[in-house]
């Protein structure tokens, strides 16, 4: 390994405070990552350590900074994102921070993570995009965004947005209220991330009007829909002949997107459609497969360190098994 000083220039008026962050955090995330050292200088970040990894943290610093131009202050989480995208994808920070989804109150949606830009590649190029990963990681947030978008472009009539109905000890036809009542429990996340997307008052008029339906999988039967925008969310919960179903309502002009989760099964029987519907339509032109990881989520960074200890353990489980055999 090949020692080597990298200096940085200080942007003009830059608040070393904020760079920093709380206790230096920021530069400490820095140092344990590439396993150099940083120090401040009055012009410049001055970097030592491996040759090989000035570039990558040329380009996380750069990145910090421009986060600071737009009024964001760097979290040790946005140092740790950044440079997983720098150091294991072909998109720069850059890249995803010019790649806008959608603008709503003066705040811009974007991909924050390479996972997540290959997954807005895929929904812009292909007529029939997969999502395939743990919670967290923006499946139907990011799909949300694009639909939204592609409204408001005018490219689409209509936003389809649909959930399978799984119950969980509890039959619909016993719980109080009229059908919406009894369905709404299911579909509340959909309205969510719409509300969260769109000004309320809008979003309920555009669902009013029918330009924007959300409903349960089931009512999606012997409908089929020209320039719409579908979502099928939850999807590892569909039995393999309602994904078939979904998939058979497409119409001319319009895409699909799917997500789900195949560690968070809920069927009380049967096979869920997900599970081997890549080997079914894997060969099919336009249908694209994206798996989102733990790399790849953007909540609460405690819920990523969840979802690895959940996967750390699904293959202690998996080697166990393999060793009975």
């Amino acid at each position: 390994m090949q020692s080597s000083q990298a200096k940085i220039a200080l942007p003009d008026d830059v608040d070393l405070a904020t760079f920093c962050g709380p206790a230096d955090a920021n530069l400490r995330a820095i140092e344990e990552l590439f396993e150099v050292t940083v120090t401040l200088r009055p012009d410049c970040v001055l970097v030592t350590g491996d040759d090989s990894e000035s570039a990558v943290i040329s380009a996380l610093v750069g990145d910090l900074f421009e986060m600071m131009k737009s009024g964001k202050s760097p979290t040790v989480e946005d140092v740790n994102r950044a440079a997983e995208v720098l150091r294991n994808s072909d998109y720069s920070p850059n890249s995803l921070r010019e790649d806008t989804l959608l603008t709503y109150r003066g705040r811009a949606i974007r991909p924050k993570t390479s996972g997540q830009k290959r997954y807005c590649d895929a929904m812009r190029t292909s007529t029939i995009t997969f999502a395939i990963g743990p919670a967290g990681t923006g499946k139907t947030y990011l799909a949300m965004a694009m639909a939204i978008a592609a409204l408001k472009r005018k490219e689409i009539g209509r936003i389809i947005l649909t959930r399978p109905v799984v119950e969980a000890g509890e039959n619909l036809g016993f719980l109080p209220g009229t059908l919406d009542e009894k369905v709404d429990p299911y579909v509340r996340p959909l309205y969510d991330a719409l509300f969260d997307l769109t000004d309320r008052e809008k979003g309920s008029q555009l669902i009013s009007q029918g330009v924007i339906e959300i409903a349960p999988l089931a009512f999606m039967r012997g409908r089929t829909f020209n320039d719409a925008f579908f979502i099928l969310d939850e999807a590892q919960n569909t039995t393999p002949e309602q994904l078939k179903m979904f998939l058979t309502r497409l119409g001319f002009g319009s895409k699909m997107v799917i997500t789900g989760d195949v560690t968070q099964i809920d069927l009380p029987q049967g096979v869920s459609g997900l599970n081997g519907v890549r080997d079914i339509l894997s060969d099919i032109d336009e249908i694209s497969f994206i798996d989102l990881t733990g790399a790849d989520v953007v909540r609460h960074s405690l819920v990523a360190r969840i979802v690895r200890a959940y996967d750390a353990a699904a293959r202690g489980v998996q080697q166990g098994i393999e060793g009975l055999d």
